[in-house]
């Protein structure tokens, strides 16, 4: 379990997390103690994918919440971050994101916790957190915290494998606060080596901090299976 006085983030940045904008410090600074959580809504000015042999991939991912085939402008767009113990006593957090484009839904799920092996932030992607993903979180000049990702890992039944460099996304997220119109703006792009673009977005959300005690969280939000490789 870890520290609960330090969110993961604040973990994972140690002295750097001060360099953040104080509304991104206040947003990834909730931990299962915080008796909060965030609920944002904004639009999504484009949402994007790659070229035609992406497409059966990014169904697939839709499965499991992990990604999704749908493009367009202008798209409805939540996230919600709740902070919670998972079922092996990690410090969790979620991003929860949905997307309203105009004949469905789409729901985009991850959940990132502290590994105490390797003294950093590990991500788990969808429902059944068959996919985690190590996270590196910097802090930008002006205050924006960016987000990339390294090792990749897939996990099957009692089995972790290295997820092939062939087939996993490289994710680049960038999340900075707009003073002028008050509102956080996010870019996501998320690309292969050998692929190129597989899927991103870029757009705008204005965040409410809602009272949350862990009975509070609303059915739904913990994953499906929890995995404890890390």
């Amino acid at each position: 379990m870890t520290d609960q006085c330090d969110s993961i983030v604040q973990r994972s940045m140690g002295s750097e997390f001060a360099r953040l904008h104080s509304r991104i410090q206040e947003q990834y600074g909730i931990t299962s103690v915080s008796q909060s959580a965030f609920i944002g809504r904004g639009v999504m000015e484009e949402v994007w994918h790659g070229r035609w042999y992406t497409v059966p991939f990014l169904f697939l991912g839709a499965t499991r919440r992990i990604l999704f085939p749908e493009t367009g402008r202008g798209i409805p767009f939540e996230i919600r971050n709740y902070a919670y113990l998972d079922d092996l006593g990690r410090e969790t957090v979620t991003w929860k994101r949905v997307f309203e484009f105009p004949r469905r839904t789409r729901d985009f799920d991850e959940y990132f916790v502290y590994s105490e092996r390797q003294g950093g932030p590990v991500l788990y992607a969808g429902t059944h957190q068959h996919l985690s993903v190590d996270l590196v979180f910097e802090a930008a000049t002006d205050g924006s915290l960016v987000v990339t990702t390294t090792r990749q890992q897939v996990h099957v039944g009692p089995f972790s494998i290295p997820f092939p460099r062939f087939f996993s996304g490289d994710a680049w997220v960038r999340e900075s606060f707009d003073e002028e119109r008050q509102c956080f703006l996010v870019d996501v792009a998320i690309s292969n080596r050998f692929w190129g673009r597989i899927l991103g977005y870029r757009g705008w959300f204005r965040l409410e901090r809602v009272s949350c005690s862990l009975e509070d969280i609303p059915d739904g939000v913990h994953p499906i299976r929890v995995v404890g490789r890390h």
